[in-house]
């Protein structure tokens, strides 16, 4: 079982590599080059990703494959959306939390790349009632097999 401890740190390091991939490129760009480059990122990071995961439907016990992909699953537990847009309208927090209740995802992460500052202004988490079942801690990070870096200050 995972914890909040643990998803707290992972969101912390995919924040990390968001950060960087924004520090070298900046905003302005569009969505897919911020993909490619947060896909390299998360390698680089060994951070375990599945990147443009399609998302089943079932309706009515059939499996529909209604085409819905979320950009990054994170260890099978956080949904990450990517944007680069002005604003992060209502829709895109209705998609990321309809992600994660159809994914069983307890917490999830929009970043949005067409910001100024990433950290102040281009991420924000989102939590559903499977976080709020959540231990805050109950596992070492070790035993989900991702072995974090020290936490350093936010550049």
């Amino acid at each position: 079982m995972i914890s909040k401890d643990y998803l707290k740190d992972l969101v912390y390091h995919v924040n990390g590599a968001a950060i960087e991939v924004h520090k070298l490129l900046g905003p302005g760009l569009l969505e897919s080059v911020y993909h490619k480059c947060m896909k390299r990122e998360l390698t680089i990071r060994k951070i375990p990703f599945q990147s443009e995961l399609r998302i089943p439907i079932d309706y009515k016990k059939i499996q529909l494959n209604a085409e819905l992909k979320c950009d990054f699953l994170i260890d099978g537990t956080l949904v990450v959306e990517l944007k680069s847009c002005d604003h992060v309208l209502p829709v895109h927090k209705a998609q990321l939390l309809s992600y994660m209740r159809l994914l069983n995802c307890p917490k999830g992460l929009m970043i949005n790349f067409n910001v100024v500052n990433l950290f102040k202004h281009g991420q924000q988490t989102f939590v559903n009632e499977l976080y709020r079942a959540l231990p805050q801690s109950s596992m070492t990070q070790k035993s989900r097999n991702i072995k974090f870096p020290p936490r350093l200050p936010y550049q």
